[in-house]
């Protein structure tokens, strides 16, 4: 079971049952303009942490054992599975009285010891922080309402991060994964398209599948791409994306069916409807096998791979934040690490005393 479908049973679970987080899935999604499946996943937290609190440490390890997807990464849209154990029955009016109270009444002393647990459940710090940040965010919440007088979480500090470089391909690999897919069929430009969509503009995966056929403007060469929290920006696309696109909507606008197809969306599945991002995992993970390349790679890896090729060949750092749609260049950052290590091969292979 994957983590999105974890994120849908544990929100449904969570906006049923409990008013008070259904009120704050609802000021993430139109107040913050958090994504969807950004919210199942608050909700996936949070029905981890109040089964904690209602049912103590075991109670909590069968709301969520870790179980990482085979071969998956981690990135923002890649993140580790669970599986979540419903309950048994619809809970009464008491009990759900009797959540609140104890999700209001939290102090930092069980949140502290909602980490241990995590910690003595070999959860990576990564997952933790997530976590933590989930609950931060709730309780300024609750504050902001009224609901409590003090925020439990404002004393914690988030767990020290582990620093992973970003995994990415280099060029010869890209070229092989971007010349697999057979377009002189439909779907194969399709997906010959998207790839190389994805590499050409480092568009997060959730971005690409939102494209309209309308955000492609081929005169100036550049995408209008919608990302996170409705806030859009202008990236530039290669010609060879660009020829990529056209020659599948070509062929789209002559296949028989397209008149039965949504006209709007730019990328589309077999039945003519827009195509989803597990979609697009499925088709790049097919398109791995089939060029040898490692099965753990991801969507999100072609965007760590633009944004490192970019710094290598002597991008400004800021462009590369503009590019990413990064709020923070302290996000971007973390690709000047992979460029270091490019510097070190190239001085190793080049100073005489190396």
């Amino acid at each position: 079971m994957y983590r999105t479908d974890i994120a849908e049973k544990s929100s449904a679970i969570m906006s049923q049952e409990h008013p008070l987080v259904t009120d704050f899935l609802n000021y993430l999604r139109f107040e913050r303009h958090f994504s969807p499946h950004t919210g199942k996943c608050y909700a996936a937290d949070l029905y981890q942490f109040s089964q904690f609190l209602v049912g103590g440490p075991e109670a909590a390890a069968s709301a969520s054992l870790p179980a990482k997807r085979p071969g998956a990464g981690y990135g923002a849209d890649s993140v580790s599975s669970a599986v979540v154990t419903a309950p048994a029955a619809t809970q009464t009016a008491g009990e759900v009285q009797m959540l609140r109270e104890k999700l209001l009444a939290v102090t930092a002393e069980q949140i502290r010891s909602f980490l241990a647990f995590l910690h003595e459940r070999e959860y990576s710090k990564a997952t933790a922080a997530r976590k933590l940040a989930t609950l931060r965010s709730f309780y300024k919440f609750c504050l902001r309402r009224g609901y409590i007088a003090q925020n439990p979480v404002a004393s914690i500090r988030t767990p020290k991060q582990e620093k992973r470089l970003p995994k990415f391909l280099e060029v010869e690999q890209i070229q092989k994964l971007l010349t697999t897919p057979d377009d002189s069929t439909l779907l194969g430009a399709r997906d010959r398209a998207m790839l190389e969509t994805l590499y050409s503009t480092g568009v997060r995966v959730s971005e690409l599948v939102a494209l309209n056929v309308a955000d492609v403007d081929v005169a100036g060469e550049c995408l209008r791409v919608r990302g996170k929290g409705r806030k859009e920006r202008v990236s530039p696309i290669a010609p060879t994306a660009l020829a990529a696109i056209r020659k599948y909507l070509e062929m789209r606008a002559r296949d028989p069916r397209n008149a039965a197809f949504d006209q709007q969306p730019l990328f589309v599945n077999k039945h003519g409807q827009r195509l989803s991002t597990r979609s697009v995992r499925r088709k790049l993970d097919k398109y791995l096998v089939m060029c040898g390349l490692d099965p753990s790679i991801s969507p999100h890896t072609l965007r760590h791979t633009f944004a490192t090729h970019m710094l290598n060949n002597g991008a400004d750092l800021r462009s590369v934040q503009e590019l990413l749609g990064h709020q923070s260049i302290s996000t971007t950052q973390v690709y000047t690490h992979v460029t270091t290590q490019q510097l070190k091969r190239d001085y190793d292979n080049s100073h005489p005393r190396a």
